[in-house]
């Protein structure tokens, strides 16, 4: 999963959007849903012998690799005469994508998260659900398709996702004699419970903090209290960046530290998250469900459950997804289009183990709706109802700097409601271009 943080949002992106903007001026030419029987399609060649070779970009490695080239070994068995080129970029995605677009050479298909970066390169999907009714698009959840559109046009469909929830270690609670959260449960619940699990002299702790955390992560807390990074027109900052309650959803983080009831993680010199909730030394992490099959591993007792709400409001959450999208150059565009239509197909989702399902009949069928370990995850993706501050701005890469800046001095200790005026004051000429 091609997450907005490390991977859910690269540093960087403002240099590419310029790169890309410019690459495809190609004219377009003119899913399976519950069931992956797409039939067979027909090469867009004369001679029906002819193998032709579609090309698959992927940013996945090992076995999340494997099993994409398993799901593309299965399309070629449906459509003889097709053979997909599975292309891993890895680390180097975005560097080969935009390499690729500006040569006029791109894969046909490709994973993709960034639309606001990529969409003058893409195919907009629009007429292909509106003729194909196979694809089932409502057998998605519309939550995900909110993220896969981009100034009005659908640019991609949801092959897999997250949300963030709490993890947390029922063995520690129960030894402390703290309840198990709940479903209901609230920040204050959630300040008591961590300073009650913090045990220093055990270097145990309550909750980690992260040093430089992403701010799309952060979104979900800021939307929760109220408020947003940007306006839902994307036009304004003053007002939502620094408002009251962006800065009360962010201090709570930088005084879990300063009480000591958290620990800070993930910088320079400092250990991982991860590492400490598997070694049993951490009662409670937030994260997404990438880390669930670790954890299992490590023999950790461990529940899951949605983010503490604050007094009178109701949860929100953030989104990490996985989407395909066709390249605009493509010369193969209906067959990308099948090819794509197979991927986000019920049997090739049910292969993929590194996310979640998007489709509503595949969580049915496994019943992971029902599963104390995962309905979190899809309770939170029913309250991911709000807009993400990049899909709203074409700059939201130069406002963030800012922001990130402001933020990771927050989770240092100092003082929110100043660093985040300074960001909007910092920001205001990127609304203007």
């Amino acid at each position: 999963m091609k997450k907005v943080a490390s991977k859910w949002m690269a540093a960087g992106m403002a240099l590419l959007l310029a790169v890309v903007a410019g690459c495809s001026q190609a004219q377009p030419a003119g899913s399976d849903g519950a069931s992956s029987n797409t039939g067979t399609t027909t090469p867009e060649s004369s001679d029906k012998k002819e193998t032709v070779t579609l090309r698959f970009a992927t940013w996945d490695t090992d076995q999340m690799l494997k099993i994409q080239q398993d799901i593309a070994k299965q399309f070629e068995q449906k459509n003889p005469g097709v053979k997909v080129q599975v292309e891993a970029y890895a680390d180097g995605f975005d560097q080969k994508l935009v390499a690729a677009f500006g040569a006029k050479n791109p894969p046909d298909v490709m994973y993709m998260w960034d639309f606001p970066t990529y969409n003058a390169s893409l195919e907009p999907l629009d007429e292909y659900v509106k003729k194909d009714p196979s694809v089932a698009i409502d057998d998605f959840y519309q939550g995900l398709l909110n993220y896969n559109r981009f100034d009005g046009k659908l640019f991609g469909l949801p092959a897999g996702f997250s949300t963030r929830v709490v993890f947390y270690n029922k063995k520690l609670f129960n030894e402390a004699n703290v309840p198990l959260p709940t479903d209901e449960w609230t920040w204050d619940d959630f300040k008591s419970a961590a300073k009650q699990l913090t045990v220093r002299d055990k270097k145990q702790y309550g909750f980690a903090v992260r040093s430089e955390p992403d701010t799309y992560d952060l979104q979900q807390f800021v939307w929760s209290n109220g408020s947003s990074f940007i306006s839902p027109d994307g036009k304004t900052i003053e007002g939502y960046m620094n408002s009251k309650e962006t800065a009360e959803a962010l201090q709570i983080f930088s005084d879990l530290t300063k009480d000591k009831s958290a620990l800070l993680v993930g910088g320079k010199n400092q250990q991982s998250g991860n590492d400490l909730f598997k070694a049993g030394k951490l009662a409670m992490y937030d994260n997404g469900v990438w880390s669930l099959e670790s954890y299992k591993k490590a023999n950790v007792d461990f529940g899951t459950v949605v983010m503490p709400q604050f007094p009178g409001k109701p949860g929100k959450g953030v989104i990490g997804t996985s989407s395909v999208s066709i390249a605009k150059d493509s010369k193969n565009k209906e067959l990308a289009w099948e090819f794509l239509k197979f991927f986000v197909s019920s049997d090739a989702i049910k292969m993929r183990t590194s996310d979640l399902p998007v489709r509503i009949s595949v969580v049915q069928e496994k019943k992971l709706d029902q599963d104390p370990l995962y309905a979190p995850f899809y309770k939170t993706l029913e309250q991911s109802t709000d807009t993400p501050a990049f899909l709203l701005n074409p700059h939201w890469n130069e406002i963030n700097r800012n922001l990130s800046a402001a933020v990771n001095a927050i989770m240092m200790g100092q003082n929110a409601e100043e660093l985040l005026n300074k960001a909007v004051k910092d920001s205001q000429k990127f609304l203007q271009k």
